[in-house]
Parts: C-alpha cells; sequence; structure tokens
C-alpha cells in the first residue's frame, strides 16, 4: 500500500472520479464524503468556520495503482487550541464524515496511514481530532484497535445523537406501517391542506436555472431564525449556495417548498443519496400557518416521503 500526501487541490482533481466509486464503496457511504462536496468545502474552510487550515489529504494505492484508503485531511488549531489533524468538512455543516475505504481494505489503511501520521514526514500534531464519525462505522473500532500499536491513546466522544427512520420500499407500505389513528390524521392533515382555500402549492426544485433563487429563499426563511440569522454571514451563504448548487448537479438534491396563498411557508432541504432521504436542513415560518394548515412543516416532510416513492402527490 502506497500513501501519497496531498497539499494542494488542483493535484486531486485526478483523482475525483475514483474518489466517488471509493466512496460508493466505502464503510461509511454518504454525500458529504464525496469529492465535489469536500472540495467545495474547503475553499470556503467552511462557510468560514475556520480561519486558516493546511490541506493534507493522504491518499493510499495498491500495486496496480488503484485506490484503495483516502484520508481527507487538514492541519489547522482545533477548538482547544491545540495542533490538529481534522476531517474536512468539521465540524458544523457536515453531519457525517470519516475515512474512505472499503471495509476489508480499512484496517490495513488506518494501520498504514497511522504509521505516516506518527513519522517524521507528518505535520506535528497534538491531536487526531475526527469529528461526525457515525457510532456504527467501522472506523470506531479500527482507530481504537490500531491506536495503542503506534503509542496512541484513544478517546471517543459522543456529540449528538443521528436519529434515523428506515422507510418501507413503498408509499402504501408506509401508510400500513401507521397505526389506524394516525392513518387518518395523516389523511385529513392531507385533504385539509389541498382544499384549502387561501391555495395550497407543493413543489421540489427541478429546473437549475430558477435553483439560485430558491436557494436565496431558502436562507431568507432560515434568517427568520435570530440563531440561524447570525450563523447564515456572507461566507456561509456562499457556501451553502455552493453545496447546493453542487447536490444539484450530481443529482441528490431535495429542495422542497410548501407555498400558501402564494407566499413559501416552510421548506426542506434534504440529500436524496443511497436509498436514503437525509434532512440537511429545514424551516417552517410560523406566521403563514392558518387553521387548515396548522403544521407546513409536517406537511411538507410528508410530501418529501411520498415523492421519494415516486408519486406525485400524497393519496387521500
Amino acid at each position: 500500500m502506497k500513501l501519497q500526501v496531498y497539499r494542494k487541490l488542483q493535484d486531486l482533481d485526478v483523482f475525483a472520479q475514483a474518489w466517488n466509486a471509493l466512496v460508493e464503496e466505502s464503510a461509511s457511504h454518504v454525500p458529504f464524503l464525496r469529492y465535489e462536496y469536500l472540495t467545495t468545502w474547503w475553499k470556503t474552510r467552511g462557510g468560514g468556520e475556520w480561519e486558516s487550515g493546511d490541506l493534507y489529504v493522504v491518499v493510499a494505492q495498491n500495486a496496480q495503482d488503484e485506490l484503495v484508503g483516502i484520508a481527507p485531511l487538514f492541519f489547522t488549531k482545533n477548538l482547544d487550541g491545540k495542533d490538529a489533524l481534522m476531517f474536512l468538512g468539521s465540524i458544523e455543516i457536515s453531519d457525517y464524515l470519516d475515512l474512505i475505504a472499503r471495509p476489508e481494505d480499512l484496517a490495513d489503511f488506518t494501520n498504514a496511514l497511522l504509521v505516516h501520521l506518527t513519522g517524521p514526514e507528518a505535520p506535528t500534531w497534538e491531536v487526531l481530532d475526527l469529528y461526525n464519525i457515525l457510532e456504527d462505522s467501522l472506523t470506531l473500532d479500527t482507530l481504537k484497535n490500531s491506536a495503542p500499536q503506534h503509542g496512541l491513546k484513544y478517546q471517543q466522544e459522543q456529540l449528538q445523537p443521528a436519529p434515523y427512520v428506515d422507510l418501507p420500499d413503498s408509499w402504501d407500505d408506509y401508510l400500513a406501517a401507521l397505526d389506524k389513528k394516525q392513518r387518518h390524521e395523516l389523511r385529513r392533515k392531507i385533504r385539509r391542506a389541498e382544499g384549502a382555500p387561501e391555495g395550497m402549492r407543493w413543489y421540489i426544485v427541478e429546473d437549475e436555472a430558477q435553483l439560485g433563487a430558491e436557494i436565496d429563499a431558502f436562507l431568507q426563511l432560515m434568517a427568520l431564525d435570530k440563531n440561524k440569522e447570525a450563523f447564515l454571514t456572507d461566507v456561509m451563504r456562499t457556501q451553502m449556495r455552493q453545496a447546493v448548487h453542487v447536490a444539484f448537479q450530481a443529482g441528490w438534491l431535495q429542495l422542497a417548498f410548501m407555498e400558501i396563498g402564494g407566499k413559501k411557508a416552510a421548506a426542506y432541504l434534504n440529500f436524496d443519496f443511497s436509498n436514503r432521504v437525509m434532512l440537511y436542513n429545514s424551516r417552517d415560518m410560523i406566521s403563514a400557518r392558518s387553521k387548515l394548515l396548522s403544521n407546513p412543516s409536517l406537511l411538507t416532510r410528508i410530501y418529501c416521503i411520498s415523492k421519494r416513492h415516486n408519486k406525485s402527490s400524497c393519496p387521500c
């Protein structure tokens, strides 16, 4: 296994296709590890989350020069002020991060990576600070087992749960999984929404020519929350616009809106990736609620699930 370090973004472009192919076979198959997402993130340092840092991506190839492992890292001062190697994508705006390797190659790649990082060619770091690894990732046990062999101390902390719901294969199966009262309530809400006198419209953005305006509309809804408004600095807005465009072009964006009386009332920014719909961000405009549409955000989520099952609208 041959390791090579890359410190310039343009030098990684040659790996773009193979990088994404490896993500598809990796132990953690999530959109936040794709080449186009992480390179977009790096250009703004996560929307300004990191003021400075040096790219340090470690790529492993086998004897046939096939890509077998990627450690997408950068060198910076972490939140504790320590010199650290961290995942590209850390921390706030990338839900899931990890090493990139097939399950059968992960242990060997991790061992080779730690040999390199504890050797003289690596930057002088105090901590390998790896955020946002899923709790069922194979990487956790692999690092735990490998760290002592290289004189390293392993410590794991849970930041927050990463909830998910397995969806059935069809919309009818989804409804069947609900109890009778839930099905009745769901259908009642949908009927009332679709018959609302002020008019209700739900849609997913499918025209790239309209995407810029729709992203701005989504950001405007987010900014109605005072905490989100402070979060949405100019550079963060740039980051989110770029990330949404990248997701659209790659085919895994699901940007959905509900309008009431011609005004946007709720929005969901999802990633429809690898047979999963990942909720990335959402917003409910409370002032747009009415007696008939008391929870436009819930209805928008239901319509997104329905769309995922190839139905243009929810059956009543």
